[in-house]
This record gives structure tokens, sequence and C-alpha cells, in this order.
């Protein structure tokens, strides 16, 4: 049985200048939009363009969100990276701000990598940071990073560190393997976010934590809703239309189309930008995804100009 209130994390979108430097006004207007929709913030996520930041600038970032009054314990802040030392700065300033928890991607450029040497990277993590209020969320991505972790790496470091590794986020896009890691380990308090709203439902009744997802950063309030209201009779009803939207989202590149969203309800075109590699939606995208949208009633109430 799942508990009576999922929780919703955005992968905040970071914004950018005309410098494509991190912009710290509208970064932090949007993560105040989230917070009232009832969504926490796991900002430097993948759809942040995490990895296209230097450490130096996320940690900037996230004493502005605390500088700004943002409650610590509605950050997850992601802090891995493939440097062990720059995952070590990252996780220790994050967890004396006295963030919620961590959300550790596994080093990810070399592939084929053993369990051990993961294992050894997360260990030398903790010790490193030494700080008993760490809690880490770990970060399966496969799709992505290439680096899995294993049913066995997450039983072993849970066995080690019990009170440091106490959850993670499967975007992994399979199912099968949510349960699975919700049924070895989520009796005793092991958090399990999906990836993905479109499971939200499916990892709630199974006893999972809610989801970590993209499309959180442009309809919260939705995804929200379904996890406060996940026992309610109209649950299945929610849950299709928050798959809707986010197939929307998905005939796009995703975070070129939730910037092109946030910027057209927000009347921001600057919000549009991405950092290289990654580029806009081209016009003929944008004006297929704003007429999806439109025909889907889509909207992102309360979403205020810069």
């Amino acid at each position: 049985m799942g508990q009576d209130k999922g929780r919703v994390w955005a992968p905040v979108i970071t914004p950018f200048g005309a410098d494509h430097s991190p912009d710290t006004k509208r970064f932090i207007a949007h993560c105040r939009w989230l917070l009232e929709q009832d969504v926490g913030l796991a900002v430097f996520g993948t759809n942040s363009e995490a990895n296209s930041l230097v450490a130096g600038e996320k940690i900037r970032l996230l004493d502005a969100l605390i500088d700004a009054g943002v409650p610590a314990a509605r950050l997850m802040p992601g802090t891995g990276s493939c440097a062990l030392p720059d995952t070590v700065a990252q996780t220790r300033h994050a967890t004396a701000l006295g963030v919620e928890g961590v959300l550790m991607l596994p080093p990810f450029y070399y592939k084929g990598v053993s369990d051990e040497g993961l294992f050894r990277y997360f260990s030398e993590v903790i010790e490193q940071v030494g700080d008993d209020r760490l809690r880490i969320y770990l970060y399966h991505i496969p799709p992505v990073s290439q680096v899995p972790l294993s049913l066995a790496l997450i039983g072993r470091l849970r066995k080690a560190y019990p009170n440091n590794v106490v959850g993670l986020k499967d975007s992994s896009g399979d199912w099968a393997n949510t349960r699975t890691v919700i049924e070895q380990f989520g009796a005793d308090g092991f958090q399990v976010y999906a990836g993905s709203e479109s499971f939200l439902l499916q990892t709630l009744r199974a006893g999972g934590a809610g989801c970590i997802s993209a499309t959180a950063n442009v309809n919260p309030g939705s995804i929200a809703r379904l996890a406060r209201s996940w026992q309610a009779a109209d649950a299945d009803d929610q849950q299709a239309a928050l798959i809707r939207t986010r197939k929307v989202f998905e005939r796009f590149p995703l975070i070129a189309a939730l910037k092109a969203a946030t910027a057209r309800y927000s009347g921001d075109e600057q919000w549009a930008r991405l950092r290289a590699p990654l580029v806009e939606l081209n016009g003929h995208q944008c004006a297929e995804l704003f007429v999806l949208l439109g025909d889907a009633g889509f909207d992102m109430p309360g979403l205020k100009h810069s």
C-alpha cells in the first residue's frame, strides 16, 4: 500500500541570459511559481541542463535560492558529476544548507564500470562529506548515463549507509524495474520516485514516494493534484490526462519544448534559450507544439512575466 500523499519534484529548467550565463532572477521566479503549485525543486537535474553547468554556477544558484527565502527543505539539488571532487564539493555545500537531500548521478563518462567501482564512488562521497545530515537519492537513468545502478549495488549501499542512501529516482522508463526496487527496498522507508508522471499512480499504489519529472516544470499543479489525491475515485482519469499532456511534450526535444512553453505562457521569450550543444525548437516545431497544447486546453496558470 502506498502512503497517503505522494510528492512531486521538478528538475527545474535553467534560464540563460543573452551571454548564456544562468539568469538568477528568472530562475528564482520560476522556482517560486513551482513552489506555489506544491512542487519541490530538484534543481540541477537532467532537464535543468545541469551537465552543461560547472560546479561553481550551481553553487551560486543554490545560494541565490536560499538568499531569496526558498526553504531548504523544498530543495533536492543534483550533485553527481564525473569528477569525484566536484561531487563532494557540491554535496557538502548543499548538505550544509539543510536541503531535503541531493539527487546523485553515478559518474557517467566511463561505461561498463563495475558495481565495485560505483560503490567506491558513492562511499567516497559519503565519507568525505562526513555529515550525518547527508541524504542521497540515487539517480538511475541508464538511457542517458549508460551506467545503470543494479539492485545489488543499491542493496550494498543501503546496508553500508542506511541513514545516508535514502531513495532513488528511476528514470529507466521501465515500470517493472521501478516496481522491483519498491518491492525490495521500500518496506524499510527507502523512497522510490518514478522519473515521469506517466508512472505516478502506479508508483504510489505500489508504495513508492511520487515522481521527479521534467514536465512538472510546465504542468505542476495537475501532477501535484494526483499525488495528493491518488486514492480518489477519479485518480485513473487524472493519470490519463497527465499522460496525454506528457505525450505532447515528448513529441519534441524535451528540454527545448519545456522552455518554449514557458516562454510562450509567461510572455517572456528569453526563456526559450538553451546552452549549447542543445538548441531551441525551430519555428515549425513551436507552431506544432502550441497547436497541440491549445487543442489540449493546456495552460500554466499563475506564471508571471519576468
